[in-house]
């Protein structure tokens, strides 16, 4: 029989999801920060490269929308957490083993997040029916947010 999906996994104690909530937002909310600051520096740098390749450069500014979805998938699939994540003690693991995301886990996680910004943040709603805090993102890529 299969387990369903909003059912908690019960390797996972009760106290290692609680308060998850408000950690993801200040976590979210560090990351932007510092995807901001990277594309800042990044944009500084392809208008430099610009110039000095005489304009060709600037086709450079294309990976720009790319930083926030790579900086999440390289993030979360190598190291199990971002670092506003890991500011806020919160870590990504798989739901099955709690071992860390893989490389495509982490992927379509991050690929689902930002699904989940374009339609209006309502696939976020999930979190607050689900008793341990798990986003659409989070069930549909196999992987739960837990305290570090």
């Amino acid at each position: 029989m299969s387990q369903p999906i909003l059912q908690t996994n019960p390797q996972i104690e009760p106290y290692v999801s609680a308060g998850v909530l408000p950690r993801r937002f200040f976590a979210l909310v560090i990351d932007f920060f510092i995807i901001g600051f990277i594309g800042w520096v990044s944009a500084f740098f392809i208008i430099i490269f610009g110039f000095f390749t005489l304009g060709i450069g600037w086709l450079a500014f294309h990976i720009i929308p790319v930083l926030p979805f790579a900086y999440y998938t390289l993030l979360v699939g190598g190291s199990g957490a971002t670092p506003g994540q890991r500011a806020c003690g919160i870590a990504v693991r798989q739901d099955a083993g709690l071992n860390r995301p893989t490389l495509p886990q982490a992927f379509v996680w991050s690929l689902l997040l930002w699904l989940s910004f374009i339609f209006a943040c309502i696939p976020f709603l999930l979190m607050l029916l689900n008793p341990r805090r798990r986003a659409a993102h989070d069930v549909l890529s196999g992987l739960v947010i837990l305290r570090g």
